[in-house]
């Protein structure tokens, strides 16, 4: 007989240095400048446009709106801070950040929180918190270390309010941030702009609105877009900003009008509040890659911070919520139900 063919090795060869190695690398492209954009990327970005449906204001009664404001507007202002900081502590994304702010006030439309109870507040902000780093982070920070000044929280009551809001989200936690929009932008609208500059100073602004706006009514793509324009120019009038929305063909008078009214909100931040510095580090926005072309027609790679809302959701980031969950139900049965009308008393 014949010498036999030997099995194929489908072991792989590299080992963790290999993932050490491409960390870096990725790390080091996030805030290339980039001169152009392929066809494939503005299918990407248009595709995202179309996912942003969820994004509007609430529909509900405005005397129910003002009463449920009246107290809420100081305890969210208080949650998206204590969000901001907890999130430099533990060196999250931004991104991180924003979805958890998203999930805060997606909540806050569904559920009805009886008056001054602040304390629901300030767990229902840890319970946003951890869930968007189950989402987006590599590593997630154990509820122990999730402090809110003056309060206590077991993990059995944060993992019960993380079930209330997947409850009350129907487990759509895969959301667009405006993260995943700023280098196409900077190249669409500043061409002769140190895009790596304008990026960074775009993401501190949209922090900064963040405590402004309900970022659960606006559409990220927007918020972006007035991001962008106002780091490279605050002083634009209406006419030259739609002028240079004009690069994004799929966008009409509404989108144009959109983005002048946050654009113009942008400008009172910059009064009120002149950003500092920024303490961005590179890996803070580290994305997903799409292939683009240079000026000098080789290769390179155009940055776009991963996240969709309608994506399915990855193996690794539902089995971190699936172990929460998991963990609660062994305490006990729990039915949670959730609606426009529900109250926490």
């Amino acid at each position: 007989m014949g010498s036999e063919t030997p099995s194929p090795n489908l072991f792989c060869k590299e080992d963790i240095s290999f993932l050490n190695a491409a960390a870096i690398d990725e790390k080091d492209e996030n805030f290339e400048d980039f001169c152009s954009v392929s066809e494939s990327d503005c299918e990407f970005i248009e595709t995202s446009f179309q996912k942003e449906t969820n994004f509007g204001p609430n529909r509900e009664d405005e005397n129910e709106t003002r009463v449920k404001r009246s107290w809420l507007k100081y305890a969210r202002l208080e949650a998206v801070k204590w969000i901001l900081e907890t999130r430099a502590l533990f060196g999250y994304h931004y991104r991180t950040a924003y979805l958890s702010v998203i999930y805060f006030d997606r909540f806050l439309e569904k559920t009805w929180i009886s008056d001054g109870k602040l304390w629901t507040i300030r767990i229902l902000s840890i319970a946003c918190l951890s869930l968007a780093a189950k989402m987006e982070e590599c590593k997630v920070r154990p509820l122990t270390e999730y402090y809110v000044e003056g309060y206590n929280f077991q993990g059995i009551a944060i993992q019960r309010m993380e079930l209330c809001v997947l409850n009350a989200l129907e487990w759509k936690m895969c959301i667009v941030t405006p993260f995943t929009y700023l280098n196409y932008f900077a190249i669409k609208f500043c061409l002769e702009s140190s895009h790596q500059e304008l990026v960074i100073q775009a993401a501190d602004l949209i922090l900064a609105i963040m405590e402004e706006i309900n970022v659960a009514e606006n559409r990220p793509s927007i918020v972006a877009a007035a991001s962008v324009l106002a780091a490279y120019d605050h002083q634009l009038d209406k006419t030259n900003l739609e002028n240079k929305l004009d690069a994004i063909q799929s966008w009409g008078s509404l989108e144009k009008e959109h983005t002048f009214s946050c654009y113009c909100l942008l400008q009172e931040v910059l009064l009120l509040k002149t950003p500092k510095k920024s303490l961005i580090s590179p890996n803070s926005l580290s994305t997903d890659n799409s292939t683009v072309t240079s000026r000098g027609g080789s290769k390179r790679r155009l940055t776009f911070v991963s996240g969709d809302q309608h994506c399915p959701l990855t193996l690794n980031n539902i089995g971190l919520i699936l172990q929460s969950v998991a963990g609660l139900l062994c305490c006990g049965p729990v039915v949670i139900v959730y609606d426009k009308h529900a109250k926490i008393s």
